[in-house]
């Protein structure tokens, strides 16, 4: 592995975190000209701009060519799905304290999660997501997006129009010259461009040298390395007091990885993607793990604690821990496995429910009539 390779995964990542911050700035920026409301800006425009590194690095990687194309693009969803749970939000609750989790994200958002985590699961088991596939998740994507902007403008949520119309104000996004904001899109795009070309390519490189397959790079090294917007988005909301946006930030940001990234890979791919079998066999079904997971953590007092996000940490070290292990055909991996099976994994969980028993039970009962 050479200078040269790790110096373009370095460009690719930058790249990519560049190009997607001027892509969501100028494109914002035209959006509010033509009169959309800042929800409705909020909600696309920016929502697929902070996606567009992962669909940039998979879409670049299934038209690439080769036996293992589009690899990194399933490896790339899937590990920044785990990471955006375990590793962002661990990292923000460690870090900045307990996160506030919305009721809206516990009753709609991470349920809706686990159901497109389900359904792409059931897709992917022949070994394959194909171009079919792939439409009937951007369909979704549509009718979510649709269904959600219905939702957040209805004269019943004014504390979700309000908070759009502080963070994403029209009147101020339109200020700037219109040539400036024509320049930061097309060099949004052309970086985007650029940044998953380097990234995909040095990502390939490392997989060749370290022995070990596109999938698992896809997984760690990619998957971590167009997370990073989302771990410093994250992390600065937590420090900043702003307690309410990291976890809508990571459960919004799985959504679309599932059906905008995945979906639109599938769609424009010349062929369909190849799914691993230790893909579905051990990351699928960990991504769903996980998850459903966040269920009885999010709703024990609608509050992620520190100890939880340190939790979290300590899951995704292990999985990391289990590639590692995996790709290198440790001896030790049949033993660390049945240890996190049978012995981490169920003490954590058992953990985590008694705590959120333990929160219901402290909850006042309303008497109906």
């Amino acid at each position: 592995m050479s200078a040269v390779t790790l110096l373009m995964l370095i460009v690719g990542l930058v790249a990519l975190v560049l190009g997607a911050e001027g892509l969501v700035r100028g494109a914002a920026r035209l959006a509010a000209r033509t009169g959309m409301s800042s929800v409705v800006i909020g909600l696309t425009v920016v929502a697929f701009g902070t996606s567009a590194p992962e669909l940039a690095v998979s879409v670049g990687d299934s038209i690439r060519g080769g036996d293992e194309a589009g690899s990194i693009a399933i490896g790339n969803v899937v590990g920044s799905n785990i990471a955006n749970i375990l590793l962002v939000l661990g990292v923000a609750a460690a870090v900045g304290g307990s996160l506030v989790v919305a009721q809206r994200i516990v009753r709609l958002d991470v349920p809706i999660m686990i159901g497109v985590s389900v359904l792409v699961f059931l897709l992917v088991l022949d070994e394959e997501l194909g171009r079919l596939e792939g439409v009937l998740l951007v369909v979704l994507l549509v009718a979510y997006i649709v269904w959600t902007v219905v939702a957040a403008t209805r004269g019943s949520a004014p504390a979700v129009v309000a908070e759009y119309e502080e963070a994403l104000d029209p009147e101020k996004l339109a200020a700037s010259p219109v040539i400036v904001d024509i320049g930061f899109l097309v060099a949004g795009l052309a970086l985007l461009v650029v940044g998953s070309q380097a990234l995909v390519s040095s990502a390939s490189d490392i997989a060749g040298a370290l022995g070990v397959s596109d999938l698992v790079i896809g997984l760690t090294v990619v998957a971590i390395g167009t997370s990073l917007p989302e771990v410093a988005t994250s992390v600065l909301a937590a420090i900043r007091g702003e307690r309410d946006l990291a976890v809508g930030n990571a459960i919004g940001s799985n959504l679309f990885n599932l059906m905008a990234v995945l979906g639109i890979t599938a769609a424009v791919s010349p062929n369909a993607l190849p799914v691993a079998e230790s893909a579905v066999r051990v990351d699928f079904p960990v991504m769903i793990a996980v998850a459903i997971a966040c269920l009885p953590v999010f709703a024990n007092g609608h509050v992620l604690n520190r100890w939880e996000g340190i939790a979290f940490l300590v899951l995704y070290s292990g999985y990391i821990l289990w590639l590692v292990l995996d790709a290198n055909d440790h001896g030790f991996r049949d033993v660390y496995g049945s240890t996190m099976v049978f012995f981490v994994i169920p003490a954590i969980s058992v953990t985590i429910m008694v705590m959120w028993a333990r929160g219901r039970s402290r909850q006042p009962f309303a008497l109906e009539g």
